[in-house]
């Protein structure tokens, strides 16, 4: 009997608190599908300390056990999960891959705007909806005015596909509301021009800290998304894996096993390939994202740039991450934009923020740089 499409991915919850959830995948194969799976578990921010991947290059059985937090919607993971499965059906008995014909429609664009009395952890809170929304941060302009009241300006797209719908629309602005309280002035939610993406893409200037590949001697230990970052990378040179093994150690250590093969089944021979993808994983391990806190004129500049997949799409929940170190840093935001930019020969969203410093900067820069690198990791 063909697989049935809800038995594509099976998920079993942990009976206890703190032991892992099981997340088991049975699909036909396809490059890259490894790497679509963990930015979806990445995305519910759940961490994944144990992995198993099997493939015979047409059909695949994928095993993650993940720790994350306890109000998980699981049934909803479980269908983004799917969605990202190529396609199977039943006939005679037989279950076959089928391939979308067509590339995906790009998602419409929404422009978020809202005016506000300013507070410590507000664009934090914002980005927490949002995310819980699972509505997806393209572009974001954050600006405070001299009396005290913020300007926010969020471009975003919506993984639903139902912000063009009233409901969804006084759903997300009924939820913006309730968290920012007697905060808010107005806030409004519209459908923009497919100009607004095409126009994001900037050419001005970006420190060194930020464009050089800097590879050091440091030791690799597990981080968040690791395993996304592998996948990614793997994803990008067109390979894919017939045989993993993934485990997480104490102390910050990890176990990894991956027979990789080219997307045509062949063996990998060419050394200069093989030098390539090494160094390539090697720089993904150390260095996924790039943090600097800058001076720029009088002020203090926090850079993070996130590499974007050949999808388009960057890491999950970097936005999220840094707005979060920087409340519980005590940091206020005064200026914030994303923007992709190319790098090399590879396209980055650069996420550029100037911190409040007030009459001083309260919080070191080195401090800064330190607790948002940290929290992208996953190490506090």
């Amino acid at each position: 009997m063909g697989i049935l499409h809800e038995d594509v991915v099976m998920i079993r919850q942990a009976e206890k608190e703190g032991e892992a959830s099981v997340i088991t995948v049975n699909c036909p194969d396809k490059t890259g599908l490894g790497c679509d799976l963990c930015r979806i578990i990445l995305f519910f921010g759940l961490s994944i300390v144990r992995g198993d991947v099997t493939t015979d290059g047409k059909w695949c059985y994928v095993v993650f056990w993940v720790i994350g937090k306890p109000k998980t919607r699981w049934s909803l993971l479980k269908k983004r999960l799917i969605e990202v499965c190529p396609s199977c059906s039943s006939a005679s008995g037989i279950s076959y891959y089928r391939s979308d014909l067509q590339p995906p429609k790009p998602p419409d664009v929404f422009l978020l705007k809202f005016c506000c009395h300013d507070r410590k952890g507000l664009l934090h809170d914002v980005t927490e909806v949002l995310c819980e929304l699972e509505l997806n941060i393209k572009k974001v302009k954050v600006s405070t005015t001299p009396d005290g009241k913020v300007m926010d300006l969020f471009f975003i797209t919506d993984t639903r596909e139902l912000l063009h719908t009233k409901k969804r629309r006084d759903d997300t602005i009924e939820q913006l509301a309730a968290t920012l309280g007697d905060a808010i002035i107005t806030v409004d939610i519209e459908l923009v021009g497919p100009e607004i993406t095409a126009c994001s893409r900037a050419s001005s200037f970006l420190p060194t800290a930020i464009t050089q590949d800097v590879v050091d001697s440091q030791s690799v230990g597990n981080h968040k998304g690791l395993l996304y970052d592998i996948m990614r990378t793997l994803k990008e040179y067109n390979i894919q894996i017939s045989y993993g093994r993934f485990s997480t150690k104490a102390r910050g250590k990890c176990e990894m096993d991956l027979f990789i093969m080219q997307a045509d089944g062949k063996k990998i021979v060419d050394p200069s390939k093989q030098n390539s993808l090494s160094c390539r994983l090697r720089m993904e391990l150390i260095r996924p994202l790039r943090v600097a806190v800058v001076s720029k004129g009088p002020d203090t500049e926090l850079l993070v740039a996130n590499p974007v997949e050949l999808s388009s799409k960057g890491r999950p929940l970097v936005f999220h991450d840094i707005t979060l170190a920087l409340k519980m840093l005590d940091t206020c935001i005064f200026l914030a934009e994303i923007r992709r930019y190319m790098i090399g020969d590879r396209e980055w969203e650069v996420y550029r923020i100037l911190v409040d410093e007030g009459e001083r900067l309260c919080v070191a820069r080195s401090k800064i740089e330190e607790g948002v690198w940290r929290m992208l990791m996953g190490w506090d």
